[in-house]
């Protein structure tokens, strides 16, 4: 080892258009619960949002001509898959289910801005599932 260890993920930023915080915290925290965080004054003048759940922290950052990517997404681990994809799905989001992920129930969908997101659920007990190396 180079002399460093990965601790953990500490946030997913995704770009988002100016002027989008309402719309933002409507999604973030309405339809997926999460908390709004406060933003340090010299990052809050960048404009954007941040939010944290579950032990998932997402940043929201203003870019002046926004294009969501085509394959670059979060991929966040959910208990309870169906109900989410429900209150997406009446949200108006997309929700789009993949079972090409052993081990997981999975879904896509995308926020406001056409960010994908992806859900996933583990099929059974966390020592059944195949380590991510191992996955083909």
């Amino acid at each position: 080892m180079a002399g460093f260890v990965f601790e953990r993920l500490h946030h997913v930023q995704l770009d988002v258009p100016v002027g989008a915080e309402q719309r933002c915290r409507e999604f973030w925290a309405g339809v997926l619960g999460m908390v709004e965080l406060v933003k340090p004054p010299v990052l809050a003048a960048r404009g954007g949002c941040w939010f944290r759940g579950g032990g998932v922290e997402v940043h929201l950052g203003v870019v002046p001509e926004h294009r969501p990517s085509a394959k670059g997404h979060p991929a966040l681990l959910v208990s309870g898959l169906d109900g989410l994809a429900e209150r997406l799905a009446a949200y108006g989001s997309p929700v789009g289910w993949d079972d090409g992920f052993p081990g997981y129930r999975r879904f896509h969908s995308a926020d406001p801005f056409g960010n994908r997101l992806e859900f996933l659920e583990p099929l059974g007990a966390p020592a059944e599932l195949p380590e991510p190396d191992q996955l083909p």
